[in-house]
Formats: C-alpha cells, sequence, structure tokens
C-alpha cells in the first residue's frame, strides 16, 4: 500500500452523521476519537466504555480527558460492561497500550478533566441516543462487543432504529493479533460478538486485513509530536509506546491503524474497495480457534474486484479499502 498517497477521504453532504463510540480507550482509540471530533462529517453524540485495552473505568477516565483537552466535555460519557458475558475481564493489554492505556500520558499530557461520567450505564445511553435519533444514528465500535449484546438484550428494537453498525474487529485471511486466528476485540468477548454479527442490523466490519496494512510512520510521529496543539503533541507522545509495541511485530517503528481507519469508513470518508457481504461466525468453542470470526469467503473465488454479495448475508467485510488513510489521518488530527 502506498502510505504516501494521497489523502482519500471524501467528505459526505450535510447534515452531519450523529456516532455513538463504543471503545477500549488505548492508543489507536485516542486516534479514532481524535478523528470523530476533528472531523466534519461526524457528529460526536455519546462514548460509551467497555473492558478490553484497559478497564471499563479506565477507558472512561481517558475519554473524558481527551474530551477535555478538545474542549468537548458536553458529549456524554458513560461506563460500560466491566467484564466479558462469560467469564472476568483479562487486565487489559499492557504491553500494547500500557498500563494506563494511553502510553504512560495520563497525569503529565493528559491532565484531569472537569466532567462527570453520565449516571447510566453505557448500554442505556445507546439506548437513549437511538431513539433520539432514530433511522440516523450509526454505531462505531472499536472495543469488544459487550454493550452492544447487553443493548440487543435489553432493547431489541435497537436494530430498527440504528442506522449501520462499524466494528473494528476480526480477521478473514490474516493471521490475529490476540491468538494465531483472533483478533483481540472478538477475542475477549467472542459470545458478544457472535449476538452482534448474527443480528439482522447492516454491520461493516473492518479487520485486520485492511487495518495492519494502514500504518502510521516514524514520520507522522514526529510530526503529531511538534505540533503545538497539545493533544495533538499528546497523541503523538502515545504512540511512541505503540510504535515500541509495533517494532517487534513490522520490524520498524509504525503502529497500525485500526480504529480510525474503522472511524472513517463508518462515517462514509474511505471507500471499501473490496468489502463483499458474506455470512460471518464466531467462534465461541473452547478450542484453539476461539474468537475466531469465521468468513465464509467461498463465493469469492470467481468473483469480480468488488466481490460477491451472498444473499442473506447482513455482515460486509472489508478487505481491502482505499490507499492515503495514514496521510489523511495525519492532516485531520493537525487540525484538532
Amino acid at each position: 500500500m502506498d502510505q504516501n498517497a494521497a489523502p482519500v477521504l471524501t467528505v459526505p453532504a450535510e447534515p452531519r452523521i450523529p456516532v455513538y463510540l463504543d471503545c477500549d480507550t488505548g492508543i489507536d482509540d485516542a486516534l479514532a476519537l481524535g478523528y470523530l471530533l476533528a472531523t466534519p462529517a461526524a457528529a460526536l453524540v455519546g462514548v460509551g466504555s467497555v473492558h478490553g485495552n484497559v478497564s471499563a473505568v479506565s477507558g472512561a477516565e481517558n475519554t473524558r480527558r481527551l474530551l477535555g483537552m478538545t474542549g468537548h466535555d458536553d458529549i456524554p460519557v458513560a461506563v460500560g460492561a466491566s467484564d466479558p458475558l462469560v467469564g472476568s475481564f483479562a487486565g487489559g493489554a499492557v504491553r500494547v497500550h500500557g498500563q494506563d492505556g494511553v502510553g504512560g500520558t495520563r497525569g503529565t499530557a493528559l491532565p484531569a478533566a472537569s466532567a462527570t461520567v453520565e449516571d447510566v450505564d453505557a448500554v442505556e445511553l445507546l439506548l437513549r441516543l437511538s431513539r433520539e435519533n432514530e433511522g440516523r444514528l450509526r454505531i462505531l465500535a472499536i472495543g469488544p462487543l459487550t454493550n452492544l449484546a447487553l443493548a440487543l438484550r435489553r432493547d431489541p428494537g435497537i436494530i430498527d432504529r440504528v442506522a449501520e453498525v462499524t466494528l473494528m474487529g476480526g480477521a478473514a485471511m490474516v493471521p490475529g493479533n490476540m491468538a494465531p486466528l483472533t483478533e483481540a476485540n472478538i477475542g475477549n468477548d467472542p459470545e458478544a460478538a457472535q449476538e452482534v454479527l448474527s443480528a439482522s442490523w447492516p454491520v461493516t466490519l473492518v479487520p485486520l486485513d485492511t487495518t495492519m496494512v494502514n500504518t502510521f510512520e516514524t514520520a507522522d510521529i514526529e510530526e503529531l509530536q511538534r505540533c503545538s496543539t497539545p493533544v495533538v503533541a499528546a497523541i503523538g507522545q502515545m504512540l511512541d509506546y505503540y510504535a515500541d509495541f509495533y517494532q517487534g511485530v513490522f520490524g520498524r517503528r509504525c503502529c497500525a491503524l485500526h480504529d480510525p481507519l474503522a472511524a472513517a469508513i463508518a462515517v462514509g470518508e474511505v471507500e471499501p474497495v473490496l468489502a463483499p457481504r458474506i455470512p460471518v461466525e464466531v467462534d465461541t468453542t473452547d478450542g484453539p480457534g476461539r474468537g475466531q470470526t469465521v468468513c465464509d469467503l467461498r463465493h469469492q473465488r470467481a468473483a469480480g474486484p468488488e466481490g460477491v454479495e451472498v444473499d442473506g448475508a447482513n455482515v460486509r467485510v472489508v478487505l481491502r479499502s482505499a490507499e492515503g488513510f495514514p496521510r489523511a489521518l495525519r492532516e485531520r488530527l493537525l487540525r484538532l
């Protein structure tokens, strides 16, 4: 992929798209949050935290600090599920995101926020926003899918009120990052992922197939660090920690852009190049494939460049997206 290709962002027409963000705010979640605040395509109407990179409480704290630094204390933040549907919180991804989830920047580059969390949980916040933005709300989930599964259980009518669900998760034709076949967001709550992917709402799945080939390089990170805007410089500082981890993955100091790519696809600023609508199941067994997204690609052997749509399938799997996103993301963030 050409990292220096021209920016690919195409801003949809007004009005801005209302987006509910469900996240476990680590470093790439911070990139996605910054992108959503910077793009004119989206109106971030609420954020729910979930266990994953950090605890749900810690994720909400990171989110509030980032929102406070950008002057968006008015966006509601609610704490969500502390544990997966089965089992308990695994302790986070300290090696990838740091003990605080943001590369050790909390309390230094990320000062405390003044706003408090909502007095309802993330599931209730999501249900409320789905009623207030009926037919228009888009859900962007970039952590484990526990909150979404609980929302479906609490009020199945949400399916008809939401315009689309975009998920960062899974691996269709590439290795996992949590286990040989398993991506972390799905693997941290496979039962929830199966419930969300099998529901009858339209889902776009943005897996490692495309997020791992969209990267920030050293020059991108250094440019953010030099920015005079405190929140942008803080994100650049976080990325130092992230790049340390990814050096062991890629053999160079860079980092994958998992969550911000999903955000750009969710609001229509990045177009999928190959994204067939196909059956997807999640392995919920206790074997070595637990958490794998089993994507049925058998129909694609004779497909054209855009893939083949499978009748009755509700999950669009983004196998390849347009080039140029890293440069476009950097330019968005620099305008925060």
